[in-house]
């Protein structure tokens, strides 16, 4: 049985006008194409009629090759064929938990984890193990230990780019190491990387996907935060059998993704320099996140740790041992500050050792202005709590 969010509330607040909210990991709107859409939008409609029709399950054939074209720029070897369009990145969440989960099987997450990506999977009665993370990510040997201990592992999920919640990023000889380890101990990796494309600093590392050599990653990318979340548009990336598969789970769930929809992706990818574009919202949302940054470190106590993202939106705040972080946001946040965050309890799949001292805060959607009053604000609040 599927629960509803334990953050439904929470993302309620981005409507309230009297709370500044970092819940939410909304792309800025003001960064859509909203003009160029619209030009493909017309084009499409009045010089193709079969946007109106069915299409393959697996998709539009020339957005999925402009894709593999995409990845094999970033070293996965791919082609059309070794691709499916997805109703955003979240449906191929619900799909590997479908194709691989029976009830009481084990999925191996980070500790913390995408809440999306728990909420996809719950629906198949998991046992989650989570894997503790540093400041590079994943701790190899730390799954490595795991895996000696477990049998009948079905799946790692990770979020190897700026993870949602932490922000790390996994480094590149960690990404070698799992491949390695799943060919070893015979299990799938899931590489959910729709921030990807969002770097702010530092060099770019390759995929997981890249150093697959047996077939066992299923890469998902989506054009959600690099385009529009509205097209609902996700892919895919995996060995011919699971794509299959999920070209066949696609069918059953909804047919296809919206034929328009994938045209318009396509037609502006060919007419418009999505790379220029991505390269301009990586320059607004830099200067986000350096906002953020650059007020956490003049207002927070010293007490508070927090992560620097190297890009995607999110920042992972640690406060002292012993700090309930979801009574702190209910009983005094939130009533004296009008400031809101995600208590960081919402983000871990193996709640057996559940951590209550960590918080996500997300400078995405959020104005300078407003990044730097709350943030303002909850050092205040912070301070005089921890004096």
């Amino acid at each position: 049985m599927v629960k509803p969010s334990a953050i439904r509330e929470l993302h309620q607040l981005e409507h309230d006008p009297e709370v500044i909210s970092f819940c939410g990991g909304y792309p800025d709107a003001s960064l859509f194409p909203v003009e160029n859409l619209r030009e493909m939008y017309l084009s499409v409609i009045s010089m193709d009629s079969m946007a109106f029709q069915y299409t393959h399950s697996q998709g539009d054939a020339t957005l999925r090759q402009q894709i593999a074209d995409r990845m094999r720029s970033e070293g996965v070897a791919c082609d059309a064929d070794s691709i499916v369009i997805l109703q955003g990145a979240q449906q191929g969440l619900d799909f590997a938990g479908k194709m691989f989960i029976d009830e009481g099987d084990t999925v191996l997450v980070e500790a913390p984890t995408f809440l999306g990506a728990l909420i996809a999977f719950n629906a198949y009665e998991p046992r989650y193990i989570g894997i503790p993370m540093d400041s590079h990510g994943v701790d190899p040997l730390a799954l490595e230990a795991t895996l000696q201990q477990e049998s009948g592992i079905k799946f790692l999920y990770m979020i190897p780019d700026f993870q949602n919640p932490a922000g790390v990023t996994l480094s590149l000889e960690r990404r070698r190491m799992l491949v390695d380890l799943a060919n070893r101990y015979d299990f799938y990796i899931v590489e959910d990387s729709p921030y990807r494309d969002m770097r702010y600093s530092g060099p770019s590392v390759a995929s997981i996907k890249s150093f697959d050599t047996q077939g066992r990653v299923i890469f998902l990318g989506s054009f959600s935060k690099s385009l529009v979340p509205g097209m609902r548009l996700g892919w895919a990336v995996a060995n011919k059998e699971i794509v299959q598969n999920f070209a066949q789970l696609k069918q059953a769930a909804d047919t296809q993704c919206s034929t328009i929809n994938m045209k318009v992706a396509s037609a502006y990818l060919k007419t418009f320099d999505h790379n220029r574009h991505v390269e301009n919202i990586v320059k607004h949302y830099r200067h986000k996140r350096d906002v953020m940054m650059n007020t956490i470190a003049d207002t927070f106590p010293n007490a508070v740790a927090y992560t620097r993202p190297d890009g995607g939106m999110f920042t992972w705040l640690t406060f002292p041992d012993g700090f309930d972080a979801d009574q702190f946001l209910r009983s005094t946040l939130l009533p004296r500050a009008k400031v809101a965050y995600v208590p960081g309890i919402h983000f871990f799949g193996d709640t057996r050792h559940l951590p209550i001292n960590n918080a996500r805060l997300s400078f995405s959607a959020c104005t300078d202005d407003a990044i730097v009053e709350g943030v303002r604000r909850m050092g205040l609040v912070l301070s005089s709590h921890l004096s």
